[in-house]
């Protein structure tokens, strides 16, 4: 071998080691394959070449990637060009090898075909590339054809070359030894880069399932949540691009590569997985009496045995008047039952208003539940005369806001602090470890009076921040709760831009929201109609 063989021996080597190390730094899939099958054409000065991979049923072979320089052909990968063309099956119907296809016939017999010119070659079925040649004018003349297969000398794809050129003359020739060992040697690093990759995805998307699990156990759980943990991870993206385009203010440094993107919907899709230890009459009460059904029935119950008391108390009344029949007592008797059911009817149909709750509940009709249920009294099933009220069901009916006691917005809170439990516990890989913060921190306060940690703003991710913001908007115009109609745009905007002042949200971000428009884009998106006044 001459010193310029050995010069130029030794730079293709240097290459094919750049090109290793280049191919298990790419991510993406279709990149990945369209990085293997262009570094093996360089490396070869091949004019085109096909990536197959192999079907999961091992049964044929799929075009992925396929390239010819001269002709402008790309196809497949991320151009968004499909390639209409059939599976190479890698069996024939009876069962036997397909050795008559160059491809399946390497992929089969796992070894690597070196073909000078296919109109010569023998054992091989190359009319589907006479007709290919005929159609174009091209003449495909030299084969390079490798199987691809991972450690466990499983096939995963087969990689084929077309037409080596002479670098000096540009003349098409036959694959040397040189370039079958390099395609060789490529092929075996392209398939541990492709094996690790698609490992990483299968892994990636076995994590995505079981996150999408825990929201399903939710949605199952609760029809009420189930929304909510799909909904509040699209508005924090959406949010997130947002800031992630502005080019000047507070937030121009801010920038996301695509592993910070998947780190954020993750977080963003486990923001309440806590969630899942929630009592179900808790998250789904919607009216202040309602634990497992709602109890204003027991309470229409009692009225009616009160009517019945008065009514009967009215009979005795008049039957004491018998023998004597005194008409005007008897009308005066009648006159006072009416009175008394119609304030029983009033006081009757307070309550069911008052279960209802809503924004605010004002003192005064505060203090009237309790002199109803204190001042009224009635016969329970014991014959024992007690209050109207029991002191839990005056505590329901007095809650100024909502329909949740304190000890149930307690309950209600502690899913963020099981979230954070749940989250902080796992092994998280190193570009996910940022997940429990982002998704444990979307209820605490610039201002420090949040919780579960009473962080301020200077103590939280920007991440966290947006996580927020799309829980309030989202909570604000939802319209699947059950104890309040969901808010339209204008409202909720309104609302959180009194948030901003006090200390709630992050006003940087909260302008982001609303100079790029994020708020009308989720509202089309997701919100009724009616809902988007803006």
């Amino acid at each position: 071998m001459s010193k310029e063989s050995t010069i130029h021996l030794f730079r293709r080597l240097e290459q094919l080691n750049g090109i290793g190390a280049a191919l298990s730094r790419e991510r993406d899939i279709e990149r990945l394959l369209e990085n293997i099958l262009e570094a093996a054409k360089t490396i070869t000065a091949a004019d085109g070449g096909t990536l197959y991979s192999v079907t999961e049923d091992q049964a044929a072979l799929k075009f992925e990637i396929l390239r010819t320089d001269s002709l402008g052909i790309r196809l497949g990968g991320t151009t968004g060009k499909p390639i209409d063309l059939p599976l190479l099956p890698l069996r024939t119907t009876d069962g036997a090898p397909n050795d008559s296809l160059v491809a399946a016939h390497s992929a089969i017999h796992d070894r690597t075909v070196n073909i000078a010119d296919a109109y010569s070659a023998q054992g091989f079925d190359f009319s589907g590339t006479r007709a290919f040649d005929a159609r174009t004018g091209y003449r495909s003349q030299s084969f390079l054809t490798v199987p691809m297969k991972n450690h466990d000398r499983e096939l995963i794809g087969v990689l084929q070359l077309i037409n080596a050129r002479d670098p000096e003359t540009g003349e098409v020739m036959a694959f040397s030894q040189a370039d079958q060992s390099l395609a060789e040697s490529l092929a075996s690093q392209a398939a541990i880069a492709l094996t690790n990759r698609l490992l990483v995805t299968q892994l990636e998307r076995l994590f995505e399932s079981f996150v999408n699990l825990i929201n399903l156990a939710i949605d199952e759980k609760s029809p009420y949540t189930g929304g909510h943990c799909q909904r509040v991870p699209a508005l924090t993206m959406m949010l997130a691009e947002a800031a992630h385009a502005v080019q000047e203010g507070p937030l121009a440094h801010f920038a996301m590569t695509d592993r910070d993107r998947y780190e954020l919907k993750m977080a963003g899709l486990l923001h309440d997985c806590g969630k899942i230890t929630t009592p179900v009459h808790v998250v789904d009460k919607a009216t202040k009496l309602q634990t497992l059904y709602d109890r204003i029935g027991l309470v229409d119950t009692r009225f009616e045995v009160l009517k019945r008391d008065a009514e009967l108390a009215a009979l005795r009344r008049q039957l004491a008047l018998r023998p004597v029949a005194d008409a005007a007592a008897e009308a005066q008797v009648q006159q006072a039952l009416q009175q008394e059911l119609a304030v029983l009817d009033a006081d009757r149909d307070f309550l069911r208003k008052a279960n209802i709750g809503g924004e605010a509940m004002s003192a005064a009709d505060q203090q009237r539940v309790r002199d109803i249920g204190v001042q009224r009294q009635w016969r329970n099933p014991q014959g024992i005369q007690t209050s109207f009220l029991t002191a839990e069901e005056v505590e329901n009916l007095t809650i100024r806001s909502g329909t949740l006691t304190q000890a149930e917005r307690d309950i209600i809170n502690h899913h963020i602090v099981a979230t954070n439990k749940m989250l902080e516990t796992l092994p998280w890989p190193r570009h996910l470890k940022n997940v429990p913060e982002y998704a444990g921190g979307h209820h605490e306060r610039m201002d420090g009076r949040g919780y579960p940690k009473g962080l301020t703003r200077d103590q939280m991710s920007v991440q966290a921040r947006m996580m927020g913001i799309a829980d309030v908007f989202e909570a604000l115009t939802a319209a699947d709760r059950p104890y309040k109609r969901g808010m339209t745009v204008s409202q909720a905007v309104s609302i959180m831009e009194r948030m901003c002042e006090n200390g709630h949200i992050d006003p940087d971000l909260f302008a982001v929201f609303i100079g790029q428009g994020v708020h009308v884009r989720y509202a089309r998106q997701f919100l009724d109609p009616l809902q988007c006044d803006l």
